[in-house]
């Protein structure tokens, strides 16, 4: 069978090395070209030594300049690059996929308070779906671009939508989110707060309050309740907060999230709820169990994993709600995500080339 032919602009990063990596392993695609501005001539697995001896390891850089036509198109670039030259990278891919921010908002206005600018293509502002499978699978189902999805929103989203499609919560309480990260968030680029004798060790809270994130999760809420009848749609958004913690970990992101119930509930409850939202979801586990080290939802086992694992701890009086999402940022929070939106756009089989279970110890 002939493989869809793939081209990543800006693969010398964590994210275009990660695609790489993952797609050496799907049987219907396969990656031809690959971009970057500093590397070009070298070879992929020079910024990516496990790709060494690998189908895609031996490709090399060329410059964006010189890319030429191909059926699916990623883009990996630094927020606001993408959205810059929009029209030259959609007429050079039948289907695009974007991994940055740029167009993971429909609404311009929104985008403009979260990002602090005005977006360079507002015409394009909500001809991507947003790419998150779990969220919007029908609409992404035969569409032709897709945008990446925010890691730390991604753990959050998967963490509430099955109290969400419930109607379980209190919408007039507020939504925390508490958001634990690895250092690999930051990407490929060196920074003074990535420097080793600075970031070993530590537990800096670089995002205390207004993450950029948060707009990803009123979109959920957006993308929810509009699925509703008017009758059943509530009156006002929750109110959310989200605070963002590096810590000493390389890969993942675990999001726990306080919330309160419309009234109180009992565990089996929150139980029927989970299993109604992910009980045919290919990516998603219920991760709550009684005996073990592993009882609730731990970043560590999923490294290299498109997995999301959930769980959830309710209070003694049944109104406040413990919600837990871990993933690793750079998989479900962005390349694996990509790919499995690929499948879904394709029409292909959604696990094709995610099938990696993770590592342990």
């Amino acid at each position: 069978m002939s493989r869809v032919q793939c081209a990543i602009v800006g693969a010398a990063g964590y994210t275009g090395g990660e695609l790489l990596r993952i797609l050496n392993f799907h049987p219907c695609a396969e990656v031809t070209q690959i971009t970057s501005r500093t590397r070009m001539g070298e070879h992929a697995h020079v910024p990516h030594p496990n790709l060494r001896g690998t189908r895609h390891g031996g490709l090399q850089f060329i410059r964006p300049d010189d890319l030429q036509k191909t059926d699916v198109l990623f883009l990996c670039l630094p927020h606001g690059e993408a959205s810059a030259q929009i029209e030259r990278w959609l007429g050079l891919g039948d289907f695009v996929i974007d991994l940055s921010a740029d167009f993971r908002l429909f609404n311009m206005n929104a985008y403009t308070k979260w990002y602090g600018a005005a977006h360079p293509a507002p015409s394009r502002l909500g001809q991507f779906v947003y790419g998150l499978p779990e969220l919007t699978r029908d609409r992404l189902r035969g569409a032709r671009y897709a945008s990446g999805v925010g890691c730390n929103a991604t753990a959050t989203n998967l963490a509430l939508l099955p109290l969400v499609r419930a109607n379980l919560l209190d919408y007039n309480q507020p939504i925390i989110a508490d958001v634990k990260v690895g250092s690999s968030e930051g990407g490929a680029e060196g920074s003074a707060a990535s420097h080793h004798p600075e970031r070993s060790g530590a537990v800096r809270s670089y995002a205390p309050a207004g993450h950029r994130h948060i707009a990803e999760v009123e979109l959920m809420f957006e993308i929810e309740t509009a699925k509703l009848p008017e009758d059943r749609r509530p009156s006002t958004a929750p109110a959310i907060h989200m605070t963002v913690t590096s810590i000493e970990m390389v890969r993942g992101v675990l999001a726990t999230v306080h919330a309160f119930l419309r009234q109180p509930a009992q565990e089996k409850d929150l139980w029927r709820a989970f299993r109604a939202c992910y009980k045919d979801e290919p990516f998603v586990r219920i991760v709550k169990s009684n005996t073990g080290i592993f009882r609730l939802p731990e970043p560590k086992i999923l490294a290299g994993s498109n997995w999301a694992d959930v769980g959830f701890a309710l209070s003694d009086d049944g109104r406040k709600v413990t919600l837990l999402c871990a993933i690793d940022n750079l998989m479900k929070g962005a390349a694996g995500s990509a790919v499995q939106c690929l499948n879904v756009m394709m029409g292909w089989d959604e696990r094709a080339g995610l099938e990696f279970p993770g590592l342990h110890p």
